[in-house]
Parts: C-alpha cells; sequence; structure tokens
C-alpha cells in the first residue's frame, strides 16, 4: 500500500487483516519513489495507491514502469468530478473513509480482472482528466472488450433494459451500464443532454427534431425519442 499519512495506512492494513484475510500485505511506502522501488523487488499482483502525495500523484506511477503488470486500487478523498474521472477511467477507487463491503467488493472485482493489458492507457486516462479537468475520452467494455473512445465521437447513447447502446460516428457499442451511469459521467460536457429516458444525445450531431412526433434526427440517420417532460429543457439547451 502507498499513502504518505501513517493514520491512513495504519487504517487500511487494520481493514485488510480484519476483514480481507486472503490479502497479504507485503509493504507499506509512504511515496510513490518507495513505491516503485517495492514494487520492482516483490512484485505484487495488487496496489492500493494513494492519489493525493507529495512530490508525485499516486496516478504519476506510470512514469516509473514500461509496462503496469500489477492491479492497482486508488484511494482518494477527491470531489465528485474525480469520481467521474475513475469511472471514465474504467479504474477501481476507494474513497476515503474507506467503507468495508466497498474495500472487499473492490478487491474481488480487481482480482478477477486478468487482462492488465490497457492498465497504462486508463491511468494515462484518468491523469489527463484529473488534471486538466476536461474530460476527452471515456474507456468502454464491450463483449469482453475494452475500447477507448473519443467523448466527442459520441453521436448518442440509448438505453435498452439494463445495458446501453453507445452510437459513434463509426460503430456501436453494447455495455453493461445503464443510463444514469452515463448520464452521471458525462454531466460535466455540455453538448451531451438527457432528452428521454431511453436516451442521451450529443448535441453536436443534431439534424433537426419534431415537435409533434416528439422525435429526434441525429447525424447517421439516428433517431432519438423526445420526453414531453424534457421538451422545455431541450429547446434552451440546442439554444444556447
Amino acid at each position: 500500500m502507498v499513502d504518505d499519512e501513517e493514520s491512513a495506512r495504519d487504517v487500511l492494513e487494520n481493514l485488510l487483516l480484519r476483514f480481507c484475510p486472503d490479502v497479504e500485505l507485503l509493504a507499506k511506502c509512504t511515496n510513490v519513489e518507495q513505491a516503485v522501488e517495492t514494487i520492482k523487488k516483490e512484485k505484487p499482483d495488487l496496489v492500493f495507491l494513494d492519489i493525493e502525495m507529495p512530490n508525485y500523484a499516486g496516478y504519476e506511477i506510470v512514469n516509473f514502469f514500461d509496462k503496469i503488470d500489477f492491479a492497482i486500487i486508488f484511494i482518494t478523498a477527491y470531489d465528485r468530478y474525480a469520481v467521474r474521472a475513475f469511472e471514465i477511467a474504467a479504474i477501481d477507487y476507494l474513497l476515503k473513509p474507506i467503507d468495508i463491503s466497498r474495500l472487499k467488493s473492490s478487491i474481488h472485482r480487481v482480482l478477477q480482472q486478468h487482462n492488465l493489458s490497457q492498465q497504462t492507457d486508463r491511468i494515462s486516462l484518468l491523469s489527463n482528466a484529473l488534471e486538466n479537468k476536461q474530460l476527452k475520452n471515456v474507456i468502454i467494455s464491450d463483449k469482453g472488450n475494452q475500447h477507448i473512445l473519443s467523448i466527442e465521437s459520441i453521436i448518442a447513447i440509448e438505453a435498452q433494459e439494463s445495458y446501453c447502446i453507445i452510437h459513434t460516428r463509426d460503430k456501436k457499442y453494447t455495455v453493461s451500464k445503464n443510463l444514469k451511469h452515463f448520464e452521471t459521467v458525462l454531466s460535466s460536457v455540455p453538448t451531451f443532454i438527457r432528452v428521454h429516458k431511453s436516451w442521451i444525445i450529443n448535441k453536436a450531431y443534431l439534424k433537426n427534431y419534431s415537435k409533434s412526433d416528439l422525435s429526434i434526427q441525429l447525424s447517421n440517420g439516428l433517431m432519438a425519442k423526445l420526453s414531453k417532460y424534457k421538451k422545455t429543457e431541450f429547446e434552451a439547451a440546442i439554444l444556447s
């Protein structure tokens, strides 16, 4: 584990000892530089990594390795914006103070992920989002494969039961996330509007809409639905 605060290290160690007996704690580090040396020596499967530390932020660990071949659970006290950044980058995280059930589920989820090939890309995406306060890409999982999508390439997101279809300029992706997830993730991107219980659209691709049919025509021949309850909000958004 890596955290510059001794009390935080002690709390996490106690939680692991009490509630996660399958996790063996190999070392406790106080900064990224020390962590890099320890990781190269011990070769852990999983690293708990605080985001906010002196000298180097936790996500800057990618600069010290050619390839990240270990799982990472980030620990943060960041605000809601940062939480969206973690979601977008598809990276597991724990919020301080650490919730025990969340800790258990995070460890289980991370250790089930055997494919770490895009770990460096995910952390780089997270770094860019946190540093620039601007979301440019999103990582999604479609049929077991992960894809980094440019946010500006997304035309619309359509809900279908517990899944969503992401319509882009080039193709469609089916992901096992609900529409509320994407509404939260994209809430800081002003071009995206929730227009219906089943639709989020990117107004940059708007062609026209029908007040009578409550339908929205987008690029690539895509037709989205417009809720009568969202009509006023939608019209205000496209005029802004």
